[in-house]
């Protein structure tokens, strides 16, 4: 009697475990995908910045320190007088916006991810007297990823949204690329700015692995599907050829230059020499000299400034190689500071 109580007893305790454990299963899942999209959100989020405030709080900051209370209390009280007011006004009396976009480039241009998201949501929200300004840092980098980054640029100006490109550090080659598509640009005295050329080369371990009777073999459909090569014998018509497709790349650069800005001399500026602010601005490839700073802090009082950063987690691999590509832009940096001008 016992023992069939026994196995009963069993197999009810095993039908529970299994129902829990699917139970378990189900509520694991569930909980997983709700993660998921929590985490892709998280991934994914346009920040917002009220670079008015931010001017503000620092200004109120230095004001705190020096001012008397009579006079704060009379900037306070007149802050409420004109936030009333422009309650009352509304719409009407709306100030007009700088978008304020940041663009950081690398050799492959990883940032025009982000800036393809920013520009879409500006386009949606500018209107008639609004104005994007551009912090442009680059050294350029590969011709198709900032193709694309000058292209998305252009979206702003066919809508007739005013672009103006701020220059601090650099903008050189495919930077300037990007930078010609503003309506105006503006540089800092010490810039770099130009670099109105193509660049490409290669190691070739031909010669080494004939040494070491290592054979590579590499089979092409087409004549010109591979002109040169890391590991084979490379020929004087695919030398010739590839030289070719450079110079037809520097014509496309020079050509997209002289559409934005037909004021620039190309025949002085498209060598692949660069200049530093207060020459690019004698060569016309800059408008004005200035920093972003300033730039920002002359339309505060007549603009609202909206800062935005589209933020997105980048994927190991993303990371990994635009790691590799900045200790790369290290590098050269460094070997380029042994020859540069500087300072003493």
């Amino acid at each position: 009697m016992w023992i069939e109580w026994l196995q009963a007893y069993l197999i009810f305790a095993a039908k529970a475990v299994t129902v829990v454990i699917a139970v378990a299963l189900i509520v694991m899942v569930i909980a997983g995908a709700v993660r998921q999209v929590a985490a892709l959100r998280h991934q994914e989020r346009l920040e917002i910045r009220n670079l008015n405030e931010r001017f503000r709080d620092m200004a109120d900051a230095v004001r705190e320190s020096i001012l008397p209370q009579e006079a704060l209390k009379r900037l306070h009280k007149q802050r409420k007088q004109a936030h009333k007011q422009r309650e009352r006004d509304g719409e009407q009396n709306r100030k007009p916006r700088v978008f304020v976009l940041n663009f950081e480039g690398d050799l492959h241009a990883h940032a025009v991810g982000a800036l393809r998201e920013e520009i879409s949501a500006v386009l949606q929200l500018a209107e008639a007297g609004d104005e994007v300004l551009l912090r442009l840092e680059s050294e350029g980098g590969m011709v198709h990823a900032y193709g694309l980054a000058a292209s998305q640029l252009a979206r702003i100006r066919a809508r007739g949204i005013q672009l103006t490109i701020a220059i601090d550090m650099v903008a050189a080659s495919g930077g300037y690329l990007m930078a010609c598509v503003g309506d105006r640009i503006i540089a800092a005295p010490f810039a770099i700015i130009g670099s109105i050329g193509v660049i490409a080369q290669l190691p070739n371990f031909h010669r080494l692995l004939q040494r070491m009777d290592v054979d590579f073999e590499l089979h092409t459909a087409g004549e010109f599907k591979r002109t040169l090569t890391l590991f084979g014998e490379n020929t004087e018509a695919g030398r010739a050829k590839f030289r070719e497709e450079l110079e037809q790349t520097h014509g496309l650069f020079k050509q997209f230059v002289s559409d934005h800005r037909p004021q620039v001399p190309l025949d002085e500026v498209a060598t692949g020499e660069h200049w530093y602010g207060q020459r690019a601005l004698q060569l016309r490839l800059v408008d004005e000299l200035q920093t972003s700073d300033d730039y920002l802090l002359s339309k505060v009082e007549s603009h609202d400034l909206v800062e935005l950063r589209f933020m997105r987690r980048a994927k190991l691999a993303e990371r990994l190689a635009q790691g590799v590509s900045v200790m790369g832009q290290g590098v050269r940096r460094s070997m380029q500071n042994q020859i540069s001008a500087r300072w003493h």
